[in-house]
């Protein structure tokens, strides 16, 4: 496949949760999370909708005109999930979840994950922690890259 191509798959059927949030500064916590429906030519309308949908998911209805910058890791997070969602991909791949959180707050990050997979989304997550590896049905340790 070309790279035009593997950029639509990865737009419409994946959906990615960053270690590092990787929110847009400039943007709003509702404008963050409609950008992959712009990417994939949603109309404005229809991508507001389904943003809004996405974050009201997550718990962050109220804060959609806030910037990253106003809210907490716990709530960049968040607004990170919410925009992996927000096209309803087949995969969401996720790298340390809880990694730049507090405990309660990754806590509560990883029953959200648990609430996804409840409702049929397939999760691959990332992590070095084993009190996090040990809440999914099934793991995969590497060492130097390589399955043990």
């Amino acid at each position: 496949m070309g790279e035009r191509h593997l950029a639509v798959i990865r737009n419409r059927k994946v959906g990615f949760v960053f270690q590092q949030f990787d929110l847009l500064p400039k943007l709003n916590v509702l404008q963050n999370v409609m950008t992959p429906l712009a990417y994939a030519r949603v109309r404005p309308d229809v991508r507001r909708d389904l943003s809004t949908a996405a974050l009201t998911r997550v718990g962050l209805a109220d804060r959609t005109s806030h910037r990253p910058n106003e809210v907490s890791g716990g709530q960049r997070q968040r607004v990170a999930i919410a925009r992996a969602l927000v096209t309803s991909p087949a995969i969401i791949l996720a790298d340390e979840p809880p990694g730049a959180l507090d405990t309660a707050t990754g806590d509560a990050i990883l029953d959200l994950f648990d609430e996804l997979h409840g409702d049929g989304n397939t999760l691959v997550v990332v992590t070095h922690e084993p009190e996090v590896a040990v809440r999914y049905q099934r793991t995969i340790r590497l060492r130097d890259g390589k399955p043990e």
